[in-house]
């Protein structure tokens, strides 16, 4: 054991997280948060601000029927664009256009900071990348699935674990159940289960079983962090916020956020605003 080794661990010592993010904004939604309350889930939903009531495009909800299904729920909203178009395919400034217009709706319409997004078509390039951190955009999901547990190096290049039609996602949700970080002798990172898709997928193939599968399995569990998106990104944030000493025996906590670490397989508490000391 590497005498200094220090892993994040999430809220409350959880060495798992687990979250979701469904996109467009679609009847299919209200469906989908009535399982995420039966389970006790959370989600991000991913919402364009332009095309409300266009009930061909999979049968998207109208702005006061969007308003109404989200606003009471512990769900985060976040950008998609505010007319869902390939970003790589328009010149810059109606690039900027879409996130700031899109931004802007939401959140005059919500009462909220909406600072994450997943990029529209799954598409984008360094460029863009660029000018959503000057639109102070914080993260935004790609459409590029992992197939594991890693959190993203880069968060405006937000990769999940898997789609919900994943011929893997039963093995994946099976290796992220039996997954012990503490107990590895390497390896032993916190870990993100991050499932992505679209809800009216499940009335296409009307499959809603496999959603209630995985949040059957998935919820209710002691060592699981239930987050949104945005949770997760402030709260790795904060972490890597943490000053250290040099000796790695005495740490800052100068975020707003309680911040946990595991340390040689011992847990700390590191309260917002104060100063810890690390046992050697």
């Amino acid at each position: 054991m590497i005498e200094f080794e220090k892993n994040m661990r999430f809220p409350q010592g959880k060495q798992k997280a687990f979250t979701l993010s469904y996109d467009d904004g679609v009847m299919a939604d209200k469906t989908l948060v009535q399982y995420l309350a039966k389970y006790g889930a959370l989600c991000t939903f991913n919402l364009n601000s332009g095309l409300f009531d266009t009930r061909g495009r999979h049968n998207s909800m109208n702005e006061e029927e969007c308003y109404q299904t989200f606003v009471d729920t512990p769900h985060e909203i976040a950008l998609h664009g505010h007319r869902h178009l390939f970003l790589t395919k328009v010149p810059t400034y109606q690039g900027i256009a879409e996130i700031v217009q899109n931004r802007q709706y939401l959140e005059s319409k919500f009462g909220r900071v909406v600072d994450g997004m997943a990029y529209a078509f799954g598409d984008f390039n360094e460029e863009i990348k660029h000018y959503l951190a000057l639109c102070d955009v914080k993260y935004s999901r790609t459409t590029h699935s992992t197939g594991t547990f890693e959190l993203p190096a880069d968060f405006l290049q937000w990769n999940p674990t898997c789609h919900h039609v994943d011929k893997n996602l039963p093995a994946l949700t099976k290796a992220f159940l039996e997954a012990k970080p503490l107990e590895e002798y390497k390896h032993r990172e916190s870990l993100l289960f991050y499932v992505w898709g679209h809800s009216y997928e499940f009335d296409d193939n009307n499959d809603w079983h496999v959603m209630e599968n995985l949040l059957a399995q998935v919820c209710g569990r002691d060592d699981v962090w239930y987050a949104t998106n945005g949770q997760i990104y402030r709260y790795v944030t904060a972490y890597n916020s943490l000053v250290w000493s040099v000796d790695d025996l005495c740490v800052y906590n100068p975020s707003a956020v309680d911040v946990w670490v595991e340390r040689n397989k011992v847990l700390y508490c590191v309260p917002s605003g104060q100063t810890i000391n690390i046992n050697k």
